[in-house]
């Protein structure tokens, strides 16, 4: 959370607005609350903890441009995934690091995504990465 307070706070992403980032390993369900929090300082201390023409909107909105969320295992996250942004997050696999799914990643996957809609979990899965890395795939 430190950091992506770091990246959004220090006007950075305002700078560069092309700039991406992707969260690894970090699961996703602490996101609205970072975003919650993030947004409230902002506008909160504007001009008194950070340079306010730095960051002119609200951290969220530089979050939802710029910033990827991925995760392998965060029900908690994917009951929440609006309020990350379906258009935030990205499935991924660590194989085969052992803090991850694999061998059976297939199997966690689909229990996880049940009951999410086809295009939900095409984003999820392929297209939000596609989009991130700007991959000529389809």
């Amino acid at each position: 959370m430190g950091s992506l307070a770091d990246w959004i706070f220090s006007g950075v992403l305002v700078r560069h607005p092309t700039l991406k980032l992707a969260y690894s390993e970090g699961q996703m369900g602490w996101i609205p609350y970072a975003m919650e929090r993030a947004d409230s300082v902002w506008k909160e201390v504007r001009g008194w903890a950070f340079d306010k023409d730095a960051v002119p909107e609200p951290p969220s909105t530089y979050f939802k441009r710029q910033v990827y969320a991925c995760f392998f295992r965060d029900n908690f996250g994917l009951k929440n995934i609006h309020d990350v942004g379906v258009d935030n997050v990205t499935f991924e696999t660590d194989y085969p690091h052992t803090d991850s799914t694999w061998p059976h990643t297939k199997e966690v996957a689909e229990k996880m995504f049940s009951g999410l809609d086809a295009e939900t979990i095409y984003k999820i899965v392929r297209g939000n990465a596609i989009r991130m890395l700007h991959l000529d795939l389809d």
